[in-house]
């Protein structure tokens, strides 16, 4: 399948979408005749591209860099896919009589460059997906010894490995601590309102208002500029 300018455009940092047209897309639709080598290089491009947030190297230089790449993640040599990426390179070096040790140099420093690099970094399995086929067949191994061994320790051992190994992951809680810095406001507002509770007990005791009045009667909050204290009347 052909790459689309949609496709690539959609893979590339924000920054860097409206620098690719379509004559560039077509280029590189046209750069491999292989159908197998192209899919490679068309997958390539679309997966590594978070090389480019940083926006240090050109698209031109990108799409260099994984068509190396993928040329040697296919096992070939590093002049082998230099040549294959670089083709009018190669010609002007052969043209201009280049020594073979000088062009060497140029692919040793290509190789090295920080692009390609950063783009085979990209390609690295972790070792734990690598090895996933030997992981499962250790775990086998402890299985087996642990039904069959004739020694009751090597059967413990083995066992305690699998439950150590295949224990379920611990469930992370996140403890949320919500706490109310009190600066002195509430406790005055306490003091305040238990003020006017007794004050309005001794309304009603000495007759100055009954139950009914004290019950239905407002609240009005005064706020004490200077002191920062809220006082109920």
């Amino acid at each position: 399948m052909p790459l689309s300018l949609e496709q690539f455009r959609q893979a590339l940092p924000e920054k860097l979408k409206k620098s690719i047209n379509q004559e560039l897309i077509d280029q590189i639709n046209t750069t491999l005749s292989n159908p197998e080598e192209f899919e490679a290089y068309r997958n390539n491009l679309l997966s590594y591209t978070k090389v480019m947030a940083d926006g240090r190297f050109k698209v031109s230089e990108y799409i260099n860099a994984v068509r190396y790449v993928s040329f040697k993640l296919m096992g070939m040599s590093n002049i082998d896919a230099y040549s294959r990426t670089f083709p009018d390179k190669i010609a002007r070096f052969s043209a201009q009589g280049v020594q073979s040790k000088d062009v060497a140099s140029y692919v040793t420093a290509y190789n090295k460059s920080k692009l390609v690099n950063l783009i085979f970094e990209q390609t690295l399995v972790p070792i734990w997906v690598l090895n996933a086929d030997l992981v499962q067949r250790a775990l086998n191994v402890q299985a087996e010894l642990m039904i069959s061994a004739k020694s009751e320790k090597v059967r413990s051992d083995a066992a305690n490995s699998l439950l150590t190994h295949l224990k379920q992951p611990e469930k992370q809680e996140v403890q949320l601590n919500i706490g109310v810095q009190d600066d002195g406001a509430i406790a005055k507002l306490r003091e305040a309102t238990m003020e006017l509770a007794r004050a309005q007990r001794l309304q009603v005791e000495s007759g100055a208002a009954n139950a009914q009045e004290i019950a239905h009667s407002k609240i009005h909050s005064v706020i004490d500029v200077e002191a920062k204290e809220v006082v109920p009347r």
